[in-house]
């Protein structure tokens, strides 16, 4: 007989708070009248009821399909549809009406365009710098396949902050992000840094089995990508079909982990149980 696999039980750390309060229902509102995807939902974020409450989201652009199929993601997998030209500027009418002051757009990957939508990101950037003034922005861009010119697309625009996760280290990183590869996502971050891009940021799960020794190397190769924010947080387990959680990391644990990415030269680190790449992201400025 084959042996059945228990999951791990939630700490009470992790306990989430459940939807609530006017700000969080007019950010669902705007976001559904303007007809805009987040992250928040579509990834299932344990950070949603907090942020939406405050009156924050992380908007998803190019649609809620992703090509890929990263075995720690809930954004769904398949064919999108097509690429919607108006939504750079439903999105600028969002964060408009939201009266943002710093706004995260990320968006699934779609290796099934040429420019891996790097043009409807540029178009995005543009929309919002036009219609909102003073509004800082945060990029949580994908690899683009490592296509140098689509990446050109996105560092031209110039978004204030731009972020692009490792999510794992390098040892589990094909199991994890299965048509994503490490070197080439540590190559992202350095051509940003090299390219002009003041800011930039990436982050790590835990909790897939990683040894610490093995997070420390991940830190070190995001230094030498110039990277000057990461964040760190627990891998939670979406579905029965994601890849299970090998174990929880402690609060204290997470503290340490702050303390060493910062004695290791990041300028800011988030580094907490329930910290996503987006967590408090206006402060990442």
């Amino acid at each position: 007989m084959s042996e059945t696999i228990h999951p791990l039980r939630k700490p009470d750390w992790l306990k989430i708070k459940l939807p609530s309060g006017i700000e969080y229902s007019e950010v669902k509102k705007n976001i559904k009248d303007n007809r805009l995807h987040t992250i928040c939902e579509s990834g299932n974020c344990p950070n949603q009821t907090e942020c939406w409450g405050e009156g924050t989201a992380t908007l998803m652009i190019l649609g809620n399909v992703c090509t890929r199929s990263c075995m720690f993601c809930n954004v769904a997998t398949g064919k999108p549809e097509n690429v919607d030209i108006a939504e750079p500027h439903r999105v600028a009418q969002s964060v408009k009406q939201m009266g943002l002051k710093h706004v995260v757009i990320t968006s699934v990957d779609r290796d099934d365009l040429i420019d891996g939508g790097s043009k409807m990101w540029a178009a995005t950037i543009r929309a919002i710098r036009k219609h909102c003034t003073g509004v800082t922005m945060e990029t949580l861009i994908p690899d683009f396949q490592g296509k140098w010119e689509n990446l050109q697309q996105v560092i031209d625009a110039a978004p204030e902050v731009v972020s692009h996760n490792i999510e794992t280290v390098k040892r589990l990183s094909r199991e994890v992000r299965v048509q994503a590869r490490f070197e080439r996502s540590i190559e992202v971050l350095l051509r940003l840094k090299e390219g002009g891009i003041k800011r930039t940021k990436s982050g790590i799960m835990l909790g897939l089995g990683e040894t610490k020794e093995e997070v420390l190397e991940a830190m070190d190769d995001l230094r030498s990508a110039k990277v000057d924010v990461l964040t760190i947080g627990q891998y939670l387990q979406p579905t029965k079909q994601h890849l299970v959680v090998q174990r929880y990391i402690t609060p204290d644990e997470f503290a340490e982990f702050k303390q060493i990415g910062l004695a290791k030269g990041f300028a800011v680190v988030e580094s907490g149980p329930m910290v996503r790449s987006s967590y408090h992201a206006e402060r990442h400025l």
